[in-house]
């Protein structure tokens, strides 16, 4: 199953609880993190997503690489959530761990994964992170992985050197297979200008990953695609479970973007 043959997907997120190699890690095993990502996943497929991306969201404060035993934890959590979903699955290994999201997609049957810093260099809370994409592609290319990858341009939480339009320009030649634009953190909506510019300077997919509800999403009219986490879960809490209702509503909306597009 692939993502980007889908018109406007409908990306919905899985936050999964705190990993082995996590500073909050309940020492539990898989099990009861698996438990609740099967939850969510149930939740936004009755809501109508068209892909889930699944992210370690609960390992914070976040590694620049992943340890050991969180891509083995994730790997196993993500395969099975790959054969219990009807859509396609993708994955993100925080805090810019691409080579691990690969090699677990890979692994996995999983359709794509996102990197937060695919080409130059960002300033974060975890440091100065530089960009994977020639290790992204070499991997890619040695493990014959049909794997698709969501390129973030100015990520959040990070500070950058270059303007947005600049930015575009240098991930667009590093030949990530979409691009996604945020807002400064987790939910904060993004400029729509930025979308509109971004818009014109590439020919790549350009998806919207932070800050899109129901009643915002009109304004993102011009983007390929949507990553929604926080305001499909209960009450609008990023610690909340997923409510398929706020996910049927804000897939109603995409819907009709796309009936006018």
């Amino acid at each position: 199953m692939k993502l980007l043959s889908t018109s406007k997907p409908f990306v919905g997120m899985i936050h999964l609880a705190p990993l082995a190699g996590s500073a909050d890690y309940a020492r539990r095993g898989a099990r009861p993190i698996l438990d609740a990502a099967l939850r969510d996943l149930e939740a936004l497929e009755k809501g109508g997503v068209d892909a889930v991306l699944v992210e370690n969201f609960g390992d914070v404060p976040f590694a620049k690489v992943a340890p050991t035993e969180t891509a083995a934890m994730m790997a196993v959590i993500v395969q099975r959530l790959v054969d219990k979903a009807r859509v396609p699955l993708g994955v993100n290994v925080l805090r810019n761990d691409g080579l691990a999201a690969l090699a677990i997609a890979a692994a996995t049957g999983a359709a794509f994964v996102r990197v937060n810093v695919f080409a130059g260099v960002a300033f974060t809370d975890q440091g100065v992170i530089e960009g994977q994409a020639r290790e992204l592609h070499r991997l890619r290319r040695d493990l014959g992985a049909e794997v698709e990858i969501l390129a973030d341009v100015h990520v959040k939480h990070a500070a950058h050197l270059t303007q947005l339009e600049q930015a575009v320009v240098d991930v667009d030649r590093n030949r990530p297979d979409a691009l996604i634009l945020t807002g400064m953190g987790t939910g904060f909506h993004m400029n729509a200008a930025d979308l509109e510019a971004a818009k014109r300077l590439t020919r790549l997919p350009v998806f919207v990953g932070s800050g899109v509800g129901a009643q915002s999403v009109s304004a993102y009219r011009q983007a390929d695609g949507f990553i929604v986490g926080t305001s499909l879960k209960e009450g609008g809490r990023v610690d909340a479970p997923v409510d398929a209702r706020r996910v049927r509503t804000l897939a109603d909306a995409i819907a009709a973007l796309r009936n006018v597009s």
